[in-house]
Formats: structure tokens, C-alpha cells, sequence
């Protein structure tokens, strides 16, 4: 009855609420239309984290780790005099870009000296001007040398390679301003390159991210289009008329213009995930549509009143469609059970997404379909044809004569697939989801192969007392801790406070390349208080490595992108080795930085994803027991979806797709989705069985051949829809698409198989009078 005075008042009342729809659109439009890419990345680790928390701290302290970008050229011609200029000419350019902090490079370095009369070190440039001779620049690169403090962070160890690090302004550095600051430098870049034929590789995780917020804004536009263009090209195939393709494809754009604006609302930022919500809207949000109707085309047929026979679809197939946006919803919001920011603005902005566009489906449907003709007779839904007819009725003999052989060839199926998931591979890379052919990628490979990478970690060293860093006992074991570190293969040499330190010793000796090393203990007092007096605006140079209160130091590196799995096991390896140098009962060493942050997400993503598909699993197995409420009947329902999860699991396991944050999420996703066809089918199934006197075979029969057009339609704008994901840039959003695909349509083969199948078993086990729960007609 609910349902029926749903109908009623949508017609009812048509121009009212058809008004009112087209109001709030217009301010979902409105909302929309400020929607922005975001420029941090998005946080996968939840703020309550412990890891997060400490690499909060740290930034509070320090300031932000990711804020430098850099680029390197690999040439024998680096220290010759046009090269070298114009070098220094990109240098000195970019140093009059608002939102740059600092430029270093092997033209704009600068020497230490020491200031005997004010008992300070002052920081000189080498070069102050384009130099006019070869002898004045082989006389800046044996300077240069000489300064071990720059080899291996501005020169590579060999001396073919050099880098220029550009640190942006800590205000613009996750905030648009950056984009054009980016595409100075490429331009610088580009110049260069074209002038000197020499080629200019850049990265650093502004430029990753940027990068990153580009594709997204990209895949956005396109993936949309291929969306509505594929539902469009399918809806024409099964419905051969043009209003059944055009309206259904507004009331979705619809339906993405009010996740836009739910994801504005919320304050959300568009990001790698949360950019694919759009085309999922469509593909998900046309089987609503379908439903209602084929279900209104199939009444008119019968009746021949057209408001009547919407109110019937509308009241039939509401509670249907409702039921499977329940449980695809599901699917998406358990995401939020995962506390992660990035994971939880993506599940719920999609599930709620995907309610609101059933709700428009609802309501616009039966209302634009009241004041358009009526159907012309021959237009009696989605077209059945020849083939179609065939294929249900060999799926019809095959779970009648072939039961064992399902059940032997779906055993056979898990096993094979249960040892493809033993070999998967856990694994996540920051720069996962570029693709292998993006210059970005070649770029960070150019760095790890020269300079051992760009991606920021941090070692904070707490002494637990005031003034302990400044300890000579102290600053030799954080000397020690940087050998240990460096001497992975990972790891770059280090920046700190040490390294400072040795500089200013070499500079209290006339520079003196000999004198890189530590003061002493008689020296130290001299150098520290050197060290002290300088820095700009009378402020310590070692200000950048100390807190307030000199109880803190940090020790910078850089790193490859090795993937977690492999971080995972230095970082195990590392730890105890460190606990060797500081005694943890009188030093906190923290391992923190964007890159360590990345390995923990990935780390605490696999863990509690795996918690979000056994809770999308419950709550679809509450909703089976709220429509079936029988044990049997939940198993039958839940063991059809679960056969494919495992086929797709196995898949990636001989294929060698890693398990990584974007992979895991086709799980909980596909569970939720695949759900719906076997709701569609056993409350047909079940409906039969309460209102005919027809044997258990005679109705999985009927029913197979009923809602089987109507299920591989679904099917086929399912796998066609997530498709497209397949053309992505994105290594995890590719991935995602080929995958859910097959595990949709996996999970149609199942639902027209293994399910009647255990239907047709429970045969003799079937009360009739004992089946409970509501009533729901299949669309």
C-alpha cells in the first residue's frame, strides 16, 4: 500500500513536484559548479591515527615535508659557459616567482664563510652574475667539489647529473596557486631543453600532484561522455525508440548534477576517486529507469490507460529498485567504516549519490512519461529477440538436466581460484595510479637512478630534555643513525642538523674540504656559538633542524618509490637497528614524512577494507533476511555473490594485479551491486511461488525467462559501463574498471546458474504457506 499512495501522489501532484525538482536542480546545479579538484593528494589515514598525528606534529614543528619540486638535466656539458648560464638563468627567474622560498642548484649555491668580527657564519652565493669565462666556471666546479655538503644532493655522485630543488611557499603549497607556478618552470624547462638539447626531467610530489589533479579533471569530462554515451547506445539496442534513450539520460545527468552538489555541500574536494562518482551515477542510476519502464510498457500493454499503468510501475517496481539501490548504496557506504578521509567522502558521497538518483528515477519517470504519448502498441518494453530467446532457454535446460555439473564446474572454478589468490601481491606505489608511458614516471626514475629519488621521509629524534640535541653524545649517534639509513639502497644521503654541522666546521677552517666533519669537543662551543649567530633576520642557522627548545631534531632523506611491500620490510628491518643506536627508554625516533605516511595508509587501507566487505556482506545479508527471512534462503542468496568475488580474486592473483587500496575496493563494490540481480530474481521467484499452483521447476523456469532479459540488460550496461574505466590513465581506476566488469558479469551468469540451480535443489524442502516477509513484484 505504501508504495501504491507513493505512486498516486507523485502523479497526483506531477506539476508541483516537477517544479520543485527543477528549483532544486538548479541550486545542486548551482553547488556544482563550485566543485574543486583537490591539491593535497586527499588523506587516506584517518586524523585519529597515531601516525598522522605524529606527522601533524612534526609539520608544526618542522613545516610542511612535500613542499620542494625539482628538476635535473644528465649531461658532460653542465659546467660549460652557455649551459651553465642559462642554468643559473632558470634559477634567478624563478627566484622572482611570488610563491617560491628557495632555489638551489649548482649555479645558485652558496659557500659558508666564516665572519671572525661579528662571530658568525655567513652564507655567500657563488655565483652572482652570468660568468663570462670557462676559467671562472671551472673555478666555481672545483669549488663546488670541495663543499661535500652539495655531493649527492645538487651534483649525482658521478658528476654527469645535477638538480635544481624549488621550495614552494608553505601558504600556495596545496592550494591552486601552485599550477601556474608549475607551468613557469616547465616553460623555463621547455626553453632550456630546446635550446641546449638537453632533456630536462622533472618531479617532487607538488608536480605528482599536480599532475595527478589534472588527469582527474580530465578522466571527469571524458569518462562522463563515454558514460552516457555507451547507456545511451545500449538503451537504443534494447528499447529501438527515442524517448526510452532521452529522458532516462537527463534524469542521470541529473542525478550527477546532484552528487556534484552533494560533494560541494559537504565541503569535499574532487579527488582520484571521488571524479569517477559521475559516470557511476550512469551507469548505475539507468537500471532504475529501465525498470520502471518496462514495467510501465508492459502494463499499458494490458490495460491501455496510461496513467494507470504508470502508477502500477511505479508501485511495483519502486520497492524492487529501491531494494537494489539499498544494496548497492551499501556497497559504497561501508567505505566509511574505514575512517579514512579519502575512502569515506567517496562512499558517501556515492551512496548518497546513488539514493537520490533512484529518487529522481522515481519521480521523473512516471511524471515526463504522463505528458508524452502514449506508447504505440508495438512498443511494449525491452525487445525480446531470437537470440535472447535461445539463451534463456539453454540456461533453462542447463539448471533442469546440468545441476551437478554447475555445482561440480563452480567448485572446480573456486579451488582454481583459491590458489590464484595465493599468489596476490600486496602492494602500493605513490605514484601507482600513473600510467607507465607518463613522463612524470620516467622523470622519478631519472632521480632514483642519479640521486636516489625525491619522496620526502623524515626521522624526528625526541631527546625527551631541554638542549639534549645539542649533547655530543647525542649529535654522534644521530650521525651514526644517517649511515645506518643511508646505506640502504632506498634511501638518499641525509640533510640535517649533522650535515650543518660538518659545513660550519669546514667553514671555521677556511673552508677546508679536509675539516668535513664534526667539531670536537674543544671546538664544539666555538662552532655551536658561530652557528647560532647566523641565519637571516638574526635567527639560528640551525633553526631548520632544531625546535624551540633544542629538544628535537630532524634528519631528512630522500627516497625511491619502492612500493609498500618492500618499505614494509626495511622499515621492520630498521627499527631495531635504530632502537641499538637510541635506547628507546631515553629517545622517541619517529619515522614520519609524506612518503611513510603513504606506506601506513596503504598498510591501514588493506586492513580495514577488508573489514568494509565483510560488513557490506552483513548488512546485504540483513536486508536478504528482512525480504526472505529464512537461514536457507540468505545463503542461497549471498553464495551466488560470493562465487564471483572469488573468481575476480583468483584473476588477479594469475594476472599479477596487486592488491592495493583501488583494487580492494571492487569487493565490497561488487557485492553490493551483483545483490541486486539475485534480489530481482527471487522476489519474482517468490512471488510465483505464493500466487500459483505452478511445481518449483515449472517457476524457476517462468522465472529464469522473465527476469532474465531484464538481468543481462543490466549486465550489459554494467560491464560496458564500468568499462570504460579500462581506458583510464589511472593504473588503479584501469584496473577497477576491468575488474568489476568481470566480477559483474560473473555474478549474472551465477544468478541465472547457481542460484535456480539451489532453488530447484531445495525442491522438496519449500513450504509455501511458511514463506514470510513482505510481498514484492519484480519489475
Amino acid at each position: 500500500m505504501f508504495w501504491k499512495h507513493i505512486a498516486s501522489a507523485i502523479l497526483k501532484n506531477r506539476l508541483i513536484i516537477f517544479i520543485c525538482v527543477l528549483a532544486l536542480s538548479a541550486f545542486m546545479g548551482f553547488e556544482a559548479s563550485k566543485v574543486k579538484i583537490t591539491f593535497n593528494g586527499g588523506k587516506v589515514l584517518p586524523v585519529t591515527d597515531s601516525a598522522f598525528i605524529r606527522y601533524a606534529e612534526f609539520k608544526k614543528t618542522f613545516g610542511q615535508d612535500a613542499s620542494s619540486m625539482v628538476i635535473g638535466i644528465k649531461s658532460p656539458d653542465i659546467f660549460t659557459k652557455d649551459v651553465f648560464n642559462d642554468w643559473y638563468g632558470i634559477g634567478e627567474e624563478l627566484k622572482k616567482v611570488k610563491g617560491i622560498k628557495a632555489v638551489v642548484s649548482a649555479a645558485n649555491i652558496y659557500n659558508l664563510q666564516k665572519d671572525t668580527l661579528q662571530h658568525k657564519f655567513v652564507l655567500k652565493p657563488l655565483v652572482t652574475r652570468p660568468l663570462q669565462t670557462t676559467a671562472a666556471i671551472d673555478s666555481i666546479k672545483q669549488q663546488l667539489t670541495s663543499m661535500p655538503f652539495y655531493k649527492g644532493l645538487i651534483v649525482s655522485n658521478d658528476g654527469q647529473s645535477t638538480l635544481m630543488m624549488i621550495t614552494f611557499d608553505d601558504k600556495i603549497i596545496n592550494t591552486p596557486y601552485r599550477v601556474p607556478i608549475i607551468k613557469k618552470i616547465d616553460q623555463l624547462g621547455q626553453a632550456f631543453e630546446k635550446k641546449h638539447s638537453i632533456k630536462v626531467h622533472y618531479s617532487g610530489l607538488p608536480l605528482i600532484r599536480t599532475v595527478v589533479g589534472d588527469l582527474v579533471a580530465h578522466e571527469f569530462s571524458l569518462f562522463l561522455g563515454l558514460s552516457v554515451i555507451i547507456t545511451a547506445v545500449i538503451l537504443l539496442l534494447f528499447f529501438r525508440s527515442l524517448f526510452p534513450v532521452i529522458f532516462p539520460i537527463m534524469i542521470v545527468i541529473l542525478g550527477v548534477i546532484f552528487s556534484l552538489g552533494v560533494l560541494q555541500l559537504m565541503h569535499y574536494e574532487m579527488t582520484i576517486l571521488t571524479g569517477i562518482i559521475p559516470p557511476l551515477i550512469v551507469v548505475i542510476g539507468i537500471p532504475n529507469c529501465v525498470f520502471i519502464l518496462n514495467k510501465y510498457f508492459h502494463e499499458y500493454g494490458i490495460s491501455g490507460n496510461k496513467m494507470a499503468a504508470l502508477e502500477v510501475a511505479v508501485e511495483r517496481a519502486g520497492i524492487t529498485t529501491f531494494i537494489a539501490n539499498v544494496t548497492t548504496a551499501i556497497g559504497f557506504g561501508v567505505l566509511c567504516f574505514t575512517n579514512s578521509e579519502l575512502l569515506t567522502q567517496f562512499g558517501l558521497v556515492a551512496s548518497i549519490g546513488i539514493l537520490l538518483t533512484f529518487a529522481l528515477s522515481l519521480i521523473l519517470v512516471p511524471i515526463i512519461f504522463s505528458f508524452l504519448p502514449a506508447p504505440k502498441a508495438s512498443q511494449t518494453g525491452i525487445k525480446d529477440s531470437k537470440l535472447m530467446d535461445a539463451l534463456l532457454a539453454a540456461l533453462d535446460k542447463l539448471v533442469h538436466t546440468k545441476r551437478k555439473a554447475i555445482y561440480a564446474a563452480t567448485v572446480v572454478l573456486i579451488l582454481i581460484a583459491a590458489f590464484g589468490m595465493s599468489k596476490i601481491n600486496i602492494n602500493g606505489y605513490v605514484v601507482d595510479d600513473l600510467p607507465q608511458s607518463n613522463n612524470t614516471l620516467h622523470d622519478l626514475k631519472f632521480f632514483e637512478s642519479n640521486f636516489k629519488g625525491v619522496l620526502p621521509l623524515e626521522v624526528s629524534i625526541d631527546t625527551k630534555r631541554k638542549n639534549g640535541v645539542m649533547n655530543l653524545g647525542t649529535i654522534r649517534k644521530v650521525e651514526k643513525l644517517e649511515k645506518l639509513i643511508s646505506s640502504y639502497p632506498q634511501f638518499s644521503r641525509s640533510v640535517s642538523l649533522i650535515q650543518v654541522l660538518k659545513f660550519s666546521t669546514q667553514a671555521f677552517y677556511g673552508g677546508n674540504p679536509e675539516y668535513y666533519r664534526l667539531p670536537d669537543g674543544l671546538e664544539q662551543n666555538f662552532i655551536l656559538n658561530y652557528a647560532a649567530n647566523s641565519g637571516k633576520g638574526g635567527g639560528s642557522m640551525l633553526k631548520s633542524y632544531l625546535d624551540s627548545t633544542h629538544r628535537v631534531t630532524r634528519v631528512t632523506f630522500e627516497m625511491v618509490d619502492a612500493g609498500s611491500k618492500k618499505m614494509n620490510t626495511v622499515l621492520a628491518e630498521l627499527q631495531p637497528r635504530i632502537d641499538s643506536i637510541f635506547n628507546p627508554k631515553k629517545f622517541h625516533v619517529e619515522l614520519t614524512g609524506s612518503s611513510i605516511i603513504f606506506i601506513k595508509g596503504t598498510n591501514y587501507l588493506l586492513k580495514n577494507l577488508y573489514e568494509s566487505l565483510a560488513w557490506a556482506i552483513l548488512l546485504v545479508a540483513a536486508v536478504m533476511w528482512i525480504l526472505f527471512r529464512g537461514i536457507k534462503m540468505i545463503a542461497i542468496s549471498l553464495v551466488p555473490n560470493l562465487v564471483p568475488l572469488i573468481i575476480t580474486a583468483g584473476i588477479m592473483g594469475f594476472f599479477g594485479v596487486p592488491l592495493k587500496p583501488s583494487t580492494i575496493l571492487i569487493f565490497s563494490i561488487a557485492m553490493g551491486i551483483s545483490s541486486d540481480q539475485t534480489i530481482y530474481f527471487i522476489t519474482r521467484y517468490r512471488h510465483e511461488l505464493r500466487h500459483s499452483k505452478k511445481t518449483i521447476s515449472q517457476i524457476v523456469s517462468d522465472t529464469i525467462r522473465e527476469t532474465g532479459v531484464s538481468m543481462i540488460f543490466i549486465a550489459t550496461v554494467l560491464f560496458f559501463g564500468f568499462g570504460i574505466f579500462a581506458v583510464s590513465k589511472f593504473g588503479g581506476t584501469a584496473a577497477l574498471g576491468i575488474l568489476l566488469s568481470i566480477t559483474l558479469l560473473v555474478a549474472m551468469i551465477s544468478n541465472l546458474t547457481l542460484l535456480p540451480a539451489f532453488l530447484l535443489s531445495l525442491e522438496g524442502g519449500v513450504n509455501r504457506d511458511k514463506l514470510k516477509g513482505p510481498d514484492i513484484d519484480e519489475a
